[in-house]
């Protein structure tokens, strides 16, 4: 083999990515300092985009496909490269490869509890996270703003910086939302959507497209989620008697079926609760129900009875009505006599007030009129 094969066999010639990895985001193609053959066979995969990149300088982008690396397949990078023998001879160039499939399942979170104003606990702390998915979108642009020189780019790598901007913008649209605590469990979809759409804008800005994003789950302090626990258990016992017996039969009917467990103070409780008990049904007549039934609500007395108002003549003008004591009072004083002509609703005219059943009582203690009066 002659000195110019050996060199030629130094060069590289198949240029792939076979990526096993799955968390890989971009991956520079190791040349171990040789160069590129001319006429070398360039492999791009689905879900792949090559760069190449010349002295520092984006050259040229390959589309998923087989590419023979002569002039007329680089016409950028052969304007770069100048060379006066054409693209004939080996050249140098480093060789990018993106993944652009999905990225799925990554992780978001709040470090610490997000403070709101709920509507019904008043101030609360907040917890929540959830996932999404990411892809490549623009391989120039992520190559420019967030690889750099980086051989090997992976998801561990730009997480965390994802995170935050998903955690800030979530934190921003729970406050605004003043959905109260309890019915968040009902807005996880609105939640996701309305958070990617706010967000996905800033993901395209550094080349990626923020494809799914998803509220798994937002929580109460352990504290606070212990005092609502007691709180629906209190709703869900319901009466406490009835939930009290219950448990006492309980602890019974167990230690009935362990006599040997328990020490002897603890069994000897159950015991007397147990005779407390049977004695209280022994008790009980055998006719008796298991509840006495309500008695009946005492019966209301009648309504008072209600006195009509009458008019009164007094020199041939109606006056009042006046109410019955007042009449009474005219009685005593000797304004209202019986042959005062009276009127109230219901009769049919004006009438002696002697000749009036309702009124004859106020007269009762006065003297008839002399005869011939």
């Amino acid at each position: 083999m002659g000195l110019w094969d050996k060199l030629m066999g130094e060069f590289i010639d198949v240029i792939q990515w076979m990526d096993d990895t799955n968390d890989t985001l971009v991956y520079r193609f190791e040349r171990h300092g040789n160069e590129i053959k001319f006429g070398a066979k360039l492999t791009v995969r689905e879900g792949q985009v090559a760069v190449f990149v010349n002295e520092g300088q984006l050259a040229d982008t390959f589309q998923p496909g087989m590419y023979e690396l002569k002039t007329n397949n680089l016409p950028v990078l052969s304007t770069l490269q100048g060379w006066k023998y054409g693209f004939e001879s080996p050249f140098k160039a480093e060789v990018y490869f993106f993944s652009t499939r999905r990225f799925t399942d990554l992780k978001w979170g709040t470090q610490n509890p997000v403070m709101l104003r709920d509507p019904e606990f008043g101030p609360i702390r907040l917890r929540a996270f959830g996932n999404y998915a990411i892809r490549i979108k623009d391989a120039p642009t992520f190559l420019r703003e967030i690889v750099g020189t980086d051989g090997r780019f992976t998801t561990d790598e730009i997480t965390s910086q994802l995170r935050n901007m998903v955690v800030s913008r979530f934190t921003n649209i729970l406050g605004q939302s003043k959905i109260p605590a309890l019915d968040l469990a009902g807005n996880y979809d609105q939640l996701g959507q309305f958070l990617l759409q706010r967000i996905a804008p800033e993901f395209e800005t550094v080349g990626l497209e923020l494809t799914n994003l998803l509220v798994e789950n937002i929580s109460l302090p352990k504290e606070v989620e212990a005092a609502l626990d007691k709180r629906s258990s209190m709703g869900i016992v319901g009466n406490l008697d009835q939930y009290t017996q219950f448990q006492a039969a309980e602890a019974l009917r167990d230690a009935a079926a362990n006599p040997g467990g328990g020490s002897e103070a603890l069994n000897m409780g159950l015991g007397l609760a147990m005779a407390q008990r049977l004695s209280d049904t022994l008790a009980r007549p055998a006719s008796a129900p298991s509840a006495a039934p309500a008695a009946p609500p005492p019966l209301a007395p009648p309504p008072l009875p209600t006195v009509k108002p009458y008019f009164v003549a007094v020199n041939n003008q109606q006056a009042g009505p006046f109410p019955m004591d007042e009449l009474q009072r005219q009685a005593q004083s000797g304004q209202l006599t019986r042959t005062t002509l009276v009127w109230a609703q219901g009769m049919a005219s004006w009438t002696a007030a002697g000749e009036v059943a309702e009124l004859a009582p106020l007269f009762a203690h006065l003297p008839p009129p002399l005869p011939g009066a």
